[in-house]
Formats: structure tokens, C-alpha cells, sequence
């Protein structure tokens, strides 16, 4: 009898800064919705920029005490917002909505209030490259930092153990590729889907 399971690819980066403030990780997955973290110091006269920093795409905008969207890139309208009654608490975090492989890059979040100006950046895994061919499913992804962890998963959860190799190698530019191959057993459906994983992490 044949069983059918969603196949899951994950890539996890750990990073440690020197900071008093702990940093969040953030997966976001394929069409869904997600929430990049950004927060400042509490303070009066609030002003919040979000940006793509690739082409300095103009993502969202707050001053005044409201939304700003008259420079918003059209790619991004209607998918962005803001925790409205968290502002005042210090939270600048940005939600976007039905998530894409475009929204892949390097975002940087700009705030100001009468006490100074901060900012701090939001940078996703590359692209995971995801092949299957008969039994093997093949996931890779190349140019992150720091080094990455990958590991496979099922939905719903499964007791059968794979088999799998995984290789990471480090590039002259101090970067990190990784690649991973899976067997899957002859009990398993060749129907499986392979759902990609769009992994953000903050980092200061």
C-alpha cells in the first residue's frame, strides 16, 4: 500500500551577536504570511521606513501617526502593515502577506523618534533549490551566513527513517553552500509534494 506525505526541506542559520537583545528567527512560508521583527527605543514623533535594500525598493511607511504609502512599490500594495497599537510600544515589525520567492532579498527597517534614529536589517536563506528524481529528492541552496543547518520532515509526521547525506562547504568568501539528497522508499508515492520554506533571520 502506498503512503503519501508532503516532504519538508528546512534550513535553519544560528547567529550569535554580541548584543543585550536576543535575535529572532522568522520562517515564512510560500504563500502565507509572515512577520519581519524590527523594534526601537519608545519615544515621541514616531517615524517607520521599511526597505528592500536591493534597488531600495520602498516597502512601508509611517509618520504622523499613520500609514504613508504614497512612495510604496507597487509590488508590495495591499500586502504590508503595521501593528497599529504596538507602535507606541516600541514595535516596528512589519507583516506581509502571500509570501513569494520575489520576496527574497535583504529588507532594512529605518525608525526615528525625538531620542535618535536605529536601524536594523532582515535577511532571508537564498534561494533553496528543491529536484526529485525517481526515489531521490535533492535540496540545496547557496551564499549564506552563517552556516546553516538543513533537515528533512514530513507532513503528517511519519516514523520512517530516510536515508540522507548532507554535504556543506565553505566558499573563499567566508559563505556557506549546502546540499542534501533523500531516498525514499518504494513505499512511498511518487506524488509527494515538496513545499519550499522562505527563512528570514534578523540579525543587527
Amino acid at each position: 500500500m502506498f503512503k503519501a506525505w508532503e516532504i519538508f526541506c528546512s534550513l535553519i542559520n544560528l547567529v550569535f551577536v554580541c548584543s543585550d537583545v536576543s535575535d529572532t528567527e522568522v520562517s515564512c512560508v510560500f504563500m502565507e504570511r509572515c512577520v519581519l521583527p524590527c523594534s526601537f527605543k519608545i519615544g515621541n514623533e514616531i517615524v517607520i521606513h521599511w526597505f528592500k535594500t536591493k534597488r531600495d525598493l520602498h516597502v512601508h511607511s509611517f509618520y504622523y501617526s499613520r500609514d504613508q504609502l504614497g512612495n510604496q512599490d507597487q509590488y508590495y500594495r495591499n500586502r504590508t502593515s503595521l501593528f497599529k497599537d504596538q507602535i507606541s510600544s516600541g514595535n516596528a515589525s512589519l507583516q506581509l502577506t502571500s509570501v513569494e520567492v520575489q520576496d527574497e532579498g535583504r529588507y532594512k527597517c529605518h525608525t526615528s523618534t525625538i531620542k535618535g534614529n536605529q536601524e536594523s536589517f532582515v535577511t532571508p536563506v537564498n534561494k533553496v533549490k528543491i529536484d526529485q528524481v525517481e526515489n531521490r529528492i535533492s535540496c540545496r541552496s547557496e551564499g549564506i551566513y552563517p552556516e546553516p543547518q538543513l533537515s528533512w520532515s514530513t507532513s503528517p509526521p511519519s516514523n520512517t527513517t530516510f536515508t540522507n547525506t548532507t554535504k556543506v562547504e565553505r566558499t573563499e568568501q567566508l559563505l556557506y553552500n549546502i546540499s542534501s539528497s533523500l531516498m525514499l522508499s518504494a513505499a512511498l508515492s511518487h506524488q509527494n509534494t515538496v513545499r519550499k520554506y522562505v527563512n528570514f533571520f534578523k540579525y543587527q
